[in-house]
């Protein structure tokens, strides 16, 4: 595994901006209209299945062994999903959530296909250095992506890009300059980039600490074995953390936003 968390988060940027150039120039945009020559990176999400081999844990594992101390517990009961966040002690390192979907809750079908798939990883690679952001490990058909996005979004955008950066997230409290969450939305929107409505533009908001906004995600090509197709592949988030009663911002997630942030991956 990774020697150092910086190693790690630089390949995950490196996969991630390569089907999400979008975020590129975001990062370049609020560099330039901000002022600000380091773009804090607030958190990452990685998605993957609640089967053994490539559970969440297994996923964790890699940030653990890094210092990470495992947090918040979330359930996402309409989309299937089980999540955590973890957290590092030092809080200029990006915190990092990890969802997975619960297979034995689709029809047979899908769980079939999420089984051929899962079983076509050879078990070491999950203790690579790159799994991570290693992509698809299988050979899959657009029936079988189609069969998915019928049941689960989440579960087809897990076939057609494997494990990678779901997105990154521009952490509204480091940035100069500008200091509020709908003002990067407003920048964002005359820049021409597509923000996700799905429960209004910014989900959350100084009541419960945390409000989030987000892109929708850029397309990029897949290829099946059958054929080649455009989809959807990440997005990049934006975070305005509040202080909590104690004085202290606070670091967790809310639920009922995370839940319409998923949606950033839906097709537009």
């Amino acid at each position: 595994m990774h020697t150092t968390v910086s190693d790690l988060f630089a390949g995950l940027w490196q996969d991630y901006i390569s089907i999400t150039p979008s975020a590129h120039k975001i990062h370049a945009l609020l560099a330039e209209k901000t002022a600000t020559s380091n773009i804090v990176n607030d958190h990452i999400a990685l998605r993957t299945f609640d089967i053994e081999k490539v559970n969440l844990h297994k996923l964790a594992a890699h940030f653990l062994a890094l210092g990470y101390e495992q947090k918040g517990d979330y359930d996402f009961v309409a989309k299937k999903l089980t999540a955590v966040h973890l957290e590092h002690p030092d809080t200029t390192v990006p915190k990092v959530f990890i969802s997975e979907l619960r297979v034995s809750q689709l029809s047979e079908q899908a769980q079939s296909i999420i089984h051929r798939i899962v079983e076509q990883i050879k078990p070491s690679a999950v203790n690579e250095d790159n799994f991570l952001y290693s992509g698809t490990h299988w050979q899959a058909s657009s029936d079988e992506y189609k069969a998915l996005l019928a049941e689960s979004e989440y579960a087809a955008w897990m076939l057609a890009w494997g494990y990678r950066a779901n997105h990154f997230t521009v952490s509204i409290n480091h940035l100069s300059d500008i200091h509020e969450l709908e003002d990067v939305n407003t920048m964002l929107k005359h820049a021409g980039f597509k923000l996700n409505a799905s429960g209004g533009e910014i989900k959350g908001g100084a009541d419960v600490c945390l409000a989030q906004s987000s892109t929708m995600a850029d397309h990029a090509q897949v290829a099946f074995t059958d054929t080649t197709m455009t989809l959807p592949s990440c997005f990049y988030e934006f975070a305005q953390r509040y202080a909590m009663q104690s004085g202290e911002l606070y670091q967790g997630f809310v639920a009922a936003s995370a839940d319409k942030i998923f949606e950033s991956t839906n097709a537009s």
